[in-house]
C-alpha cells in the first residue's frame, strides 16, 4: 500500500533562521517543506513542485514579494500566507489586496502559525469541493445564496437590506478565517468608486452585527486592515 504524500509547503524566506526553525516544524506536523531564498526560485518552485500551500515573505532580496502574490495566482489557487513585519498596515491590505489569503505577523508564534495554515488549507479542500449554488454555513450562520436569505441557528429569516445581504455575502464568501480588506468589501459591495468610503463599512458591519444576534462574534475587527469572517 502506498503512503498518501504529505503535502508541501513552500517556504519563501531569505532569512536563513526561518527555515531552520519552520523546517523541522513542518515537518513535525505532518508536511514537505520546499526552500526558496528569493522571489524567482520561489515562482520557479511553485510553478514545478505545486505546494499545497506557500508562506511568503514580504523582504526578498530579488524584489518585493507583494509582487509574486499575482503571478503565483497566475497559475496556482494554492493559498499564499504572508509573513508580515510587525505594525506594516498598509503592507499587509496591500498583500491581502493582491490576492494573498492570509497574514501571520513576525515574529510569529509557531502554534498560531500552523493554526492558520491548517485553516487556509481547509478553506481551500472546501472550497474545491463546494457547489456553486450551495447553501454556506458557517457556525450557527446559514446562508442561502439562491434566495439570498440568511438564518442563526435554524430561526426565521433574518431582516436584511439588500446592502446588508451582499456585505454579508461578500464576507462569507471571503472565507472562513480569511481576512478581507476594506477596499475589498467596499469594491465588492458599493463599487470601486468606494474604495475611500470606509464609513459607509463600519455603519453596515454595525448594523450586520446587530442583526446576527448571537452569531455577531463570526464578524471581527482586523484594526486598519479589514474583517476576519468565521469562529474564533
Amino acid at each position: 500500500m502506498n503512503e498518501a504524500v504529505p503535502p508541501r509547503i513552500l517556504v519563501v524566506d531569505d532569512e536563513p533562521q526561518i527555515h531552520r526553525f519552520l523546517g523541522p516544524a513542518l515537518e513535525a506536523a505532518g508536511y514537505a517543506p520546499l526552500r526558496a531564498t528569493t522571489m524567482a526560485e520561489g515562482l520557479r518552485l511553485a510553478a514545478e513542485r505545486a505546494p499545497a500551500l506557500v508562506l511568503l515573505d514580504l523582504g526578498l532580496p530579488d524584489g518585493d514579494g507583494k509582487l509574486a502574490i499575482p503571478r503565483l495566482r497566475g497559475f496556482t489557487e494554492a493559498p499564499v500566507i504572508v509573513l508580515s513585519a510587525r505594525d506594516q498596515e498598509a503592507e499587509k491590505v496591500a498583500s491581502l489586496d493582491a490576492g494573498a489569503d492570509d497574514y501571520v505577523e513576525k515574529p510569529f508564534a509557531l502554534g498560531e502559525l500552523l493554526a492558520r495554515l491548517r485553516a487556509a488549507l481547509r478553506r481551500a479542500g472546501a472550497a474545491a469541493r463546494q457547489p456553486a449554488d450551495s447553501i454556506l454555513r458557517v457556525g450557527a450562520l446559514e446562508l442561502d445564496l439562491a434566495r439570498r436569505t440568511a438564518r442563526v441557528g435554524g430561526g426565521e429569516p433574518l431582516k436584511l437590506t439588500p446592502r446588508e445581504w451582499d456585505l454579508l455575502a461578500a464576507l462569507v464568501r471571503g472565507g472562513e478565517g480569511r481576512v478581507t480588506t476594506q477596499r475589498q468589501l467596499l469594491a465588492a459591495v458599493w463599487g470601486p468608486a468606494h474604495v475611500e468610503d470606509a464609513q459607509y463599512l463600519r455603519v453596515y458591519i454595525g448594523h450586520l452585527r446587530q442583526k446576527l444576534g448571537p452569531a455577531a462574534g463570526l464578524i471581527r475587527t482586523e484594526p486598519g486592515v479589514g474583517y476576519r469572517f468565521g469562529e474564533a
